[in-house]
């Protein structure tokens, strides 16, 4: 009869083999819980290490085929969101294609619209810098034309919640969710920080049920003005109190480093104009002096991860 492997026997086996490694024979029953607690100790950091990206692996491997239905489906029906529900007002696309439908965001603003410059061609480039920092937060966009005109197309998220409606109703983040939530809000910042997005308020970012923050909207990033020039959004100084970059990972810090402007204009393409490019090359450096002095007053291991 063969034995079945299931995870609870296969975890026996080694803890009898690490037993009679480390123990011999003598004294195993005896030191059997302290390998147990080791083995678990491993497994749990195995099973609930947290990377960079806020996608699922599983998401990730399915963006190509996303970014695909988004060119490529036939436009079934539309609607315009109100004011009210989105300042830019962008249109509601519902998508068919080989018997799978989805909805998707699309945008043509361009220009100064209610007292903010808005463009949709940033959606799209905030979406492949996304890809290529590795942060993984944005939803699949790619260019798409309706009504004849071109526009952005971002596949419609449905996650859990609103950041306006956890905050509305008061719902906490579970404590065994905070360090990381804490870590993925700084992320957060350093993204919103180069770009140059100060529109993201808590009604346009979502928020999934094991607590993982999915980045929409971002039409009115990539500033070229002094204001986003000279200093960073997200600091000690900001409006809302002190929102700073306490942890990052290092390696999102060490592409950081080696962003350069043939590597962003080879990610986003036509979508950033050179100056864009080279004023959020300015915006790099400010991130990296302000990260470089934390590391000074801090240590490293405080700072990066």
């Amino acid at each position: 009869m063969i034995k079945e492997l299931t995870r609870e026997a296969i975890f026996a086996d080694r803890c009898e083999v690490a037993d009679k490694i480390i123990f011999g024979d003598k004294g195993r029953k005896k030191k059997r819980n302290k390998i147990i607690i080791l083995f678990f100790f491993i497994f749990f950091l195995g099973v609930h290490f947290h990377s960079i990206a806020q996608f699922t692996p599983e998401e990730l491997a399915e963006r190509a085929k996303w970014e695909e239905f988004l060119k490529t489906a036939e436009i079934t029906s539309f609607y315009q969101m109100k004011s009210r529900e989105a300042v830019t007002e962008p249109w509601v696309l519902t998508l068919e294609k080989d018997g799978i439908k989805r909805q998707a965001v699309w945008k043509d603003i361009e220009g100064r619209s209610k007292g903010s410059i808005e463009n949709w061609r940033w959606e799209i480039a905030a979406y492949r810098l996304d890809k290529y920092l590795s942060l993984n937060m944005v939803s699949p966009t790619v260019e798409k034309r309706f009504r004849g005109n071109r526009g952005s197309c971002q596949l419609w998220v449905d996650y859990w919640i609103k950041a306006k409606v956890k905050n509305e109703q008061k719902i906490k983040v579970p404590s065994y969710k905070v360090f990381y939530y804490n870590r993925t809000t700084y992320l957060r910042w350093a993204w919103d920080n180069l770009i140059a997005n100060d529109d993201r308020h808590a009604g346009n970012f979502f928020i999934t049920k094991d607590w993982r923050i999915i980045l929409p909207d971002h039409s009115r990033s990539f500033r070229t003005s002094k204001k986003f020039t000279q200093s960073l959004i997200y600091t000690e100084k900001h409006k809302e109190g002190p929102k700073v970059m306490k942890e990052l990972p290092r390696a999102f810090f060490e592409k950081l480093k080696a962003l350069n402007f043939e590597a962003i204009k080879d990610a986003v393409g036509e979508y950033l104009t050179d100056r864009e490019i080279n004023a959020l090359l300015v915006r790099k450096d400010l991130i990296i002096d302000e990260i470089n002095e934390r590391i000074k007053k801090l240590g490293e291991d405080k700072v990066l991860y």
